[in-house]
């Protein structure tokens, strides 16, 4: 299956403990991420597609600026309304401000403002629908944020083609040994 397109989602910062840009446990995702973005480029991928939330989305659209410089992929941001970024401390205001300046598409979902949890069901569902797969950072016993996207995924990979990527708290204890022994990180 060729895949042109993929969403990328996962766990929010503080569902990971990490409470700042420089923990280890963010060079380590960062690489996950990179590294299957890689395969999926080098296979075709050319839109990544992210709702631009905190944690994973933030971490995959920095990966994706890197790769740019290298390879023809593209990112937009869909948020699930707008001024999504309003509840947020002024430093991740400016973050995402500056991700969706940066950004080949940008356009929120709905002209709406947040209304209530739908529109995150309408996002997720917009978000598989619209992509041919997606990489997910999720633990199935752990649950979180992002267990309402797995599920959705899972129950439409039922019906149509999906790819689902799931990078696991053992992939990335895998990758941080390996990093270690290459003296990537401390």
């Amino acid at each position: 299956m060729s895949i042109n397109s993929i969403t990328i989602t996962g766990y929010k910062p503080h569902e990971l403990n990490i409470f700042q840009d420089q923990d280890d446990k963010v060079t380590i995702i960062k690489e996950a991420l990179k590294r299957k973005l890689l395969t999926l480029i080098e296979d075709g991928l050319e839109w990544v597609v992210i709702s631009g939330q905190q944690g994973v989305e933030t971490w995959a659209f920095d990966v994706v600026q890197v790769l740019k410089d290298e390879f023809t992929v593209k990112i937009a941001v869909i948020p699930p309304f707008m001024d999504q970024e309003m509840i947020w401390k002024e430093d991740k205001q400016k973050v995402y401000q500056q991700m969706i300046q940066r950004a080949d598409f940008y356009q929120p979902l709905t002209k709406q403002l947040y209304e209530g949890p739908k529109q995150y069901f309408v996002k997720n569902k917009w978000m598989i629908e619209k992509t041919d797969g997606c990489v997910i950072l999720y633990e199935e016993e752990f649950g979180g944020s992002p267990k309402y996207f797995y599920e959705l995924a899972l129950k439409y990979q039922e019906k149509h083609n999906y790819e689902l990527i799931v990078i696991n708290s053992f992939d990335l204890d895998d990758l941080a040994r390996d990093m270690q022994e290459w003296n990537d990180i401390d």
